[in-house]
């Protein structure tokens, strides 16, 4: 079994940035006017599953991904089911997506995720603890296990027995179910993400 990284994970920020970022990225945005008719469907499916009004510019990592039309559909398809119809709690799955783009070093989906956890409860003392770790002091039993959840399915693609027992105390067997598909969903944007270099809104300064 791996060893999963419970604390601090201490690795070259500069040079990730350097490997993930730099030049990037790969591909440029799309203008809205080039997306297929496909991709359109999608862009207003995505309005109306998170609440986009049709004047706020959409993502250039979308512009960019919709180069794919077919493969864009099918990650929306599974974004919208974990996150605008989710079951986890929303702060849960930040501090969750949070835990997993720092150990996948992905520096778009950390300062997104960053964002957006702020906007669902999460703290700027909690971002710090998401750093130290599932050990650091000051999380519940169960914040700890979700924490805890994401380091083992990064080091040994499973969640362990004890983890999972703790996680069932509190969750349900469709949150069960939908946990590793989350941490999964997430690695595989991050891959993408990184692959592509696409440009944070800020550097990958987590220290």
């Amino acid at each position: 079994m791996a060893e999963p990284t419970t604390g601090r994970y201490e690795f070259d920020a500069e040079a990730r940035m350097g490997q993930t970022v730099a030049g990037g990225p790969r591909y440029s945005p799309l203008a809205l006017g080039e997306v297929s008719p496909e991709g359109q469907e999608q862009v207003d499916a995505i309005r109306d599953a998170f609440s986009i009004p049709e004047n706020r510019p959409f993502p250039d990592v979308s512009l960019i991904t919709l180069r794919h039309p077919g493969m864009f559909k099918g990650q929306m398809v599974l974004g919208i089911e974990l996150a605008a119809k989710g079951t986890i709690p929303p702060r849960e799955r930040e501090l969750a997506i949070l835990r997993l783009a720092l150990l996948a070093r992905a520096p778009f989906e950390w300062c997104e995720h960053v964002d957006i956890g702020k906007a669902f409860g999460v703290t700027p003392e909690e971002i710090e603890r998401v750093i130290e770790g599932s050990q650091a002091p000051g999380w519940t039993e169960h914040e700890s296990a979700v924490l805890r959840g994401v380091e083992e399915l990064i080091a040994d693609h499973c969640v362990s027995d004890s983890t999972w027992a703790l996680l069932a105390r509190t969750y349900d067997e469709k949150q069960m179910l939908e946990f590793p598909m989350l941490i999964g969903a997430y690695l595989m944007t991050a891959l993408q993400q990184n692959s592509l270099k696409i440009q944070p809104k800020g550097g990958f300064d987590y220290r």
